[in-house]
């Protein structure tokens, strides 16, 4: 194996410590504490770039608890020495991810911060023993220990953690949240069982994060992570001195995904560099300020399984990763005429919307400009021009993959399954209106051969009774096609 590749890595000192590769995103850290001036900063971004790597590479630096020369040596941050002198590992860190705080019922839901607020204080043990932190405050440490905490010390816990640390250390905390809105997300949601607790979450979630943000004198700076901004809602109104960077801004655009010169160093030193145009059409795309970025995941994956399998072709990770509950909630509304508008998308063309990149979870349905806009902030869509500036923007797929989710919207869609007598290249299922669509594909040698193989992919959808395999569908279409180069010939049965 040319280079030591982990997919899905989270702790940022596991993996230095491991010796895999990491595209370095430290320089962050730089403009984090000395080009950015604002004491709260969140960093909005689609899942899978790397969020909770960053945070946790943000938390090894800063915390006074380690001492991170070793996992930092040779990366760019180091050539900082007064920054690093000054902030490395001189600040209590408290660090915690809210994206398990989710479940079909809000009793579950919070139940489980209540456990993630109890491992927090498992982390800092020393506390609850501390002769210098308040009785008081050391008394409700423990009921959240022991997640027998109140409704009101669960949404006082982060600034009740932030004084007894500042108590015990005598400096200011350093405050890392990461996917804060995921258990707003989740309550959002439609569940099986009918209960859709978003307001009763958000009470707690606003409440656990005001008091932490706003006036909160123990506080050195704190870095917030999400999919989207909270407008309306009212969580980050009246934080001082706040600085929220979506996909459409400038600032900090490539400390989230992989640059062009990121992805091609890390596909040559895998052995792969032949494959970067391959990689750009299936990965790339995503524009965020004015920059074109990969997605993380997807490459990261691809180029482990590419270096197992020399012949592999891209194939759909980001899809996998999760659900794509958003954009199937989007595409079912009937109340909004967006067909036409797909069809242009996925064409290669663009549309143009106003965008806002302040929303909230309870209004995504709202209007059809909303439902655009989360698409374009969660990376199902992205902006068409790099350069372009304003609240009206051109928008368009990122890529091949993405247009893949598409298209599949609505459908079952299986490749190379066993179907009749033998395996199909593609079948979509339409199973509302019992109807399917049969796809066998030929590479031809020429121009000339693209009728010959034509032919030859319909018969073998015959011969080898691929609809007899799809007992129940009223309506079954048959195409074969014949790729040359670009060219494409397509018959249908």
């Amino acid at each position: 194996m040319a280079v030591n590749v982990f997919v899905g890595a989270e702790f940022f000192d596991e993996l230095r410590k491991s010796g895999c590769y990491y595209v370095d995103k430290t320089e962050l850290i730089h403009e984090l504490v000395q080009m950015n001036k604002s004491k709260v900063t969140l960093f909005t971004r689609p899942r899978r770039f790397g969020k909770t790597l960053t945070m946790t590479m943000l938390e090894s630096f800063f915390d006074i608890r380690r001492d991170s020369r070793a996992v930092f040596e040779g990366l760019d941050i180091m050539k900082h020495e007064e920054l690093c002198a000054e902030w490395m590992n001189r600040y209590p860190v408290l660090f915690l991810t809210l994206k398990d705080a989710e479940a079909l019922r809000f009793e579950t839901a919070y139940a489980k911060l209540k456990t993630i607020l109890s491992d927090t204080c498992k982390r800092h043990r020393y506390l609850g023993s501390s002769e210098k932190v308040d009785p008081g405050d050391a008394e409700r440490y423990q009921r959240l220990l022991f997640e027998r905490a109140t409704d009101n010390e669960v949404q006082n816990s982060l600034v009740t953690l932030c004084r007894m640390m500042v108590a015990h250390y005598g400096r200011p905390v350093i405050l890392l949240i990461d996917e804060y809105d995921v258990p707003l997300a989740k309550a959002s949601e439609e569940k099986p069982c009918g209960e859709r607790y978003y307001d009763r979450m958000l009470e707690v979630i606003r409440g656990l994060l005001s008091t932490a943000l706003k006036s909160n004198e123990y506080l050195k700076l704190a870095v917030v992570t999400g999919c989207l901004r909270i407008a309306k809602e009212s969580i980050f109104t009246g934080v001082n001195n706040f600085k929220s960077c979506s996909v459409l801004d400038s600032e900090f655009s490539t400390c989230f995904g992989f640059t062009k010169e990121e992805t091609d160093e890390l596909l040559t030193a895998a052995g792969l560099s032949e494959r970067l145009d391959m990689v750009r059409d299936w990965y790339d795309g995503y524009v965020f300020g004015e920059t074109k970025m990969f997605c993380p995941w997807d490459v990261v994956n691809y180029a482990l399984d590419a270096m197992h399998d020399p012949d592999l072709e891209p194939k759909n990770y980001w899809q996998n990763s999760s659900g794509n509950g958003i954009i199937r909630d989007f595409v079912s509304r009937t109340e909004f005429e967006v067909s036409d508008k797909f069809e242009t998308l996925l064409n290669g063309g663009s549309i143009t919307r106003t965008i806002s990149d302040g929303l909230t979870y309870d209004s995504l349905h709202d209007t059809e400009d909303n439902l655009w806009s989360v698409l374009l902030m969660t990376g199902y869509l992205t902006k068409a021009d790099p350069k372009q500036r304003g609240n009206t923007a051109a928008l368009r797929i990122p890529n091949r993959e993405v247009a893949g989710i598409f298209v599949g919207l609505g459908y079952g869609v299986s490749s190379n399954r066993e179907q009749g007598l033998g395996r199909t290249d593609l079948v979509l299922r339409d199973k509302k209106n019992r109807r399917a669509l049969i796809i066998e594909a030929k590479r031809s040698d020429s121009e000339a051969g693209m009728e010959r193989d034509c032919r030859e992919a319909l018969d073998q959808i015959t011969g080898k009774k691929y609809a007899e395999g799809l007992p129940g569908y009223r309506t079954i279409l048959c195409y074969g096609v014949a790729f040359y180069q670009k060219s494409a010939l397509v018959k249908k049965l």
